[in-house]
């Protein structure tokens, strides 16, 4: 049986692929950064849960780690957003 680490490894190669192939099939730019970025999200905090074994530690942690990414890749967006509208 496959451990945390090979799912978490699959998952991640499954994402990445999807990051490739997803962004022939958005009809607006905007909604593509937003999509890419959503997969981007969920591949960091699979990998900061996983192989920075996160899982362990106090919840303090684990909310820091996951705030820190949201607030990166809301500020990603917000300027593919601010570059889409100019």
């Amino acid at each position: 049986m496959p451990d945390r680490l090979d799912i978490t490894w699959f998952v991640l190669i499954g994402l990445a692929l999807a990051t490739i192939l997803l962004p022939p099939f958005m009809p607006w730019q905007v909604l593509g950064n937003a999509a890419l970025l959503s997969l981007a999200a969920i591949k960091g905090r699979r990998i900061a849960l996983d192989f920075m074994d996160l899982r362990v530690v106090p919840a303090l942690w684990r909310g820091l780690v996951g705030a820190w990414i949201v607030i990166v890749l809301l500020f990603a967006w917000l300027a593919s957003a601010v570059v889409a509208l100019i």
